[in-house]
C-alpha cells in the first residue's frame, strides 16, 4: 500500500510542468513608442520608471523595465506599466495595468480608441543633451 502512494507520489511530481526561469537585468528607463491615432503624430518617449509622464490626455508610469541578458536568444525587453487617462475635472480613470512585451506587442495590447502605446526597449540611460 506505501509503495502504491509512493508510486502515485513519484507520478504526479514528474507530471508537474517545468518551467525555466530566464535571468533579466532590471533598467532604469523604458522606451515606449506613442500613436495619436486622431492627428498620426508617433513619438517615441524615453522615460525613467517610477515617474509619471503624459501623453495627449494618459498619464503613464513604469514600475519596471527589464531585459534578458545578452547571450539569450531571442533577447527580450518587458516593462510593467500604469496607464490611465485623466478627465477633466483631474478625474483618472484606468486603461491599462500590466506587462508589455517588445517582441510581442499585441500580446498585451493597451485597448484605447485615440491612443496606441507599446514597449520598444529598455535603456541604462538617456543620451547626453545636446
Amino acid at each position: 500500500m506505501i509503495s502504491r502512494l509512493l508510486l502515485i507520489a513519484c507520478v504526479l511530481v514528474l507530471a508537474a510542468p517545468a518551467y525555466a526561469v530566464v535571468p533579466t537585468q532590471e533598467r532604469p528607463i523604458v522606451v515606449l513608442r506613442a500613436l495619436d491615432k486622431m492627428t498620426a503624430r508617433v513619438d517615441e518617449i524615453e522615460m525613467p520608471v517610477g515617474q509619471t509622464i503624459q501623453f495627449g490626455t494618459l498619464g503613464i508610469v513604469a514600475r519596471t523595465c527589464r531585459v534578458t541578458l545578452p547571450e539569450e536568444t531571442p533577447p527580450e525587453s518587458a516593462a510593467y506599466l500604469e496607464i490611465s487617462e485623466v478627465k477633466p475635472g483631474g478625474q483618472s480613470t484606468p486603461v491599462f495595468n500590466g506587462w508589455m512585451f517588445a517582441s510581442s506587442p499585441a500580446l498585451s495590447a493597451m485597448e484605447h480608441p485615440i491612443y496606441d502605446m507599446w514597449v520598444t526597449g529598455c535603456k541604462d540611460k538617456t543620451p547626453a543633451s545636446k
